[in-house]
């Protein structure tokens, strides 16, 4: 396969989105997924009226890291370049978020994954949109001829 994928029938391509370091990025990418979303599943179901703002961006920040899973897993070119703009996504959001809850911390009864820039997650949420764009930019740069 031409599109950093993984061929059928095995021999899959070694410069892969998941192989190596990517797949420590889906595991990560894959337990803050579950973490947030069983977090704020259960705050919007149970506490909502306590912080509204809080628990949506939880579940908007569940979402996204669902969607950089699903694109580490899946591989290939299209997924690759959705998967760049899904963790710039994840790193606005924890800029912009971590940023709001600490110039006004009263905005947010309740932390987010995203509060103090991941704090609380030891800052894994800040870190991990890095790596993840360093990544899925490294597995995309190689064109199949660059292959020994």
């Amino acid at each position: 396969m031409t599109d950093g994928g993984t061929a059928p029938g095995g021999g899959g391509d070694r410069h892969g989105l998941r192989s190596g370091p990517g797949r420590l990025l889906v595991t990560l990418y894959a337990v803050f997924t579950v973490g947030a979303a069983s977090r704020s599943l259960y705050q919007l179901s149970t506490r909502f009226d306590e912080a509204p703002l809080a628990y949506l961006l939880s579940a908007g920040a569940a979402l996204v890291y669902a969607l950089i899973t699903v694109v580490l897993v899946r591989g290939g070119e299209r997924a690759r370049r959705l998967g760049v703009a899904a963790c710039a996504v994840e790193l606005a959001g924890v800029l912009v978020v971590g940023t709001w809850t600490v110039v006004d911390p009263s905005a947010f009864p309740d932390s987010t994954v995203w509060s103090t820039y991941g704090m609380g997650y030891l800052f894994l949420p800040l870190v991990l949109p890095v790596v993840g764009l360093f990544w899925l930019r490294r597995g995309g740069d190689r064109p199949p001829a660059a292959h020994r």
